[in-house]
């Protein structure tokens, strides 16, 4: 596949759906729908070729041997790391930690701060956030009598930033926000909620799950501390994800798992941990899911993360407004400033139900709590349905969704 997929100025998403294997299949004896990204991404050959060339020809551990194999294997993991770096422009590889996906690279950061806070620090999260990052900082708060503070939410589905700068002043040690959120798509203002916890000296981590698929984000600019992903999310495998962190924290936060590989030297009086980034690698890693994850991630940079994200709003805005017509529609979050996913109710009618209708015409969407609790506490609701778009999808695919819904209310109300 050469660089982009745009030929004659329009995007090409009939060449690209050709690229997923999975997309010409039959759900319930109709052609599969996908509209559940945002909980995981489909992949791609290329990605499942790289898979199994892994395994077939150079399965091997790495670092540790001198053989053809290992060394083989070790290459292609570095290179992955590699990748991730110029993808995420971080000043260096070693900034990329491997992690088994986004829950893990938080949890490794909120354990290192365990070390570092006390009982008069406070921290700050969003009212956005998935349920993976608001436990760890309150379980690190119960270890630490720390103060958990949550920045609000607004009822068109955005943060409250007059609030967030009052509790500002309470001079936080640590703030927590996703880039964009996973149950309404709401685009944070991570750049500005940057440069003013960094005013107050507060560190920042971002949790990027949901943003990744869709921007391309360069960690350098953003001056962040920590950003996070995970490599289902971006046509890769599960099990796999990243953890940036600037070079000073990853000297200052002490290892998350003893072990293999993150050592230096082991006495049974005392051991020294290795250097960046195996000081944070504890045991043999997801080697292949590593590479693959590098793989997605040259996979999409082919298509261009510009025409991903043009295509992607084209999808919104045609969704959005075929999906207002439909009676007794309720679509949750903000109009504008959000990415591809639509989260809904439609009046006198459950969520659970309309995914299990729509799912007899093989359409796949999501419902439920979203892992984000709060945000439906917040609307007073149980829960919505969530139909969420990727660059491979279709306006036809719309349509007929749209002819789901219509028919799961004529049915269910």
């Amino acid at each position: 596949m050469m660089e982009g997929q745009v030929l004659n100025n329009a995007f090409d998403v009939e060449r690209i759906r050709k690229d997923f294997p999975i997309l010409s299949r039959t759900v319930n004896g109709k052609p599969l729908i996908y509209l559940d990204n945002a909980a995981t991404s489909q992949t791609p050959q290329q990605v499942i070729d790289v898979i199994v060339d892994y395994y077939s020809n150079y399965n091997a551990n790495i670092h540790r041997g001198v053989h053809t194999l290992s060394q083989e294997a070790t290459d292609k993991y570095e290179g992955a790391r590699q990748t991730i770096q110029k993808h995420f422009n971080a000043a260096h590889a070693h900034e990329i930690i491997f992690t088994s996906g986004t829950t893990h690279s938080i949890n490794l950061v909120a354990n290192g701060f365990a070390s570092l806070l006390t009982k008069d620090d406070t921290i700050l999260v969003s009212a956005l956030e998935h349920h993976s990052n608001i436990v760890p900082w309150q379980m690190l708060c119960e270890k630490t009598k720390a103060t958990l503070k949550v920045i609000p939410m607004t009822s068109e589905g955005a943060l409250d930033m007059a609030a967030y700068d009052e509790l500002l002043l309470l001079a936080p040690k640590l703030v927590f926000v996703n880039h964009i959120s996973n149950a309404l798509g709401t685009i944070n203002p991570i750049e500005e909620m940057i440069q003013k916890a960094h005013q107050v000296g507060a560190a920042i981590l971002v949790d990027g799950a949901q943003a990744c698929p869709h921007i391309k984000p360069d960690v350098q600019a953003l001056d962040v501390d920590f950003y996070v992903t995970s490599g289902h999310k971006m046509c890769g495998p599960t099990g796999v994800g990243m953890l940036y962190a600037k070079e000073s924290w990853l000297h200052k936060l002490p290892p998350y798992q003893g072990g293999g590989e993150m050592i230096d030297e082991v006495t049974f009086e005392k051991s020294t941990y290795a250097g960046l980034p195996h000081k944070f690698e504890a045991g043999t890693p997801n080697i292949c899911g590593g590479i693959a994850f590098g793989a997605a991630i040259d996979y999409m940079n082919s298509i261009g993360f510009e025409a991903i994200a043009a295509y992607e709003h084209e999808l919104l805005e045609y969704a959005t407004d075929k999906m207002n017509a439909i009676d007794g529609m309720l679509i949750y979050g903000p109009k504008t400033d959000k990415t591809s996913v639509i989260s809904f109710n439609i009046e006198g009618v459950h969520a659970y139900d309309i995914g299990t209708i729509v799912d007899k015409l093989g359409i796949a969407i999501r419902t439920g709590q979203h892992c984000a609790q709060p945000i439906m506490d917040y609307f007073k609701v149980s829960g919505t349905a969530r139909a969420s778009f990727s660059f491979y999808n279709t306006k036809k695919e719309i349509d007929t969704l749209v002819e789901g819904l219509e028919k799961a209310a004529m049915m269910l109300r």
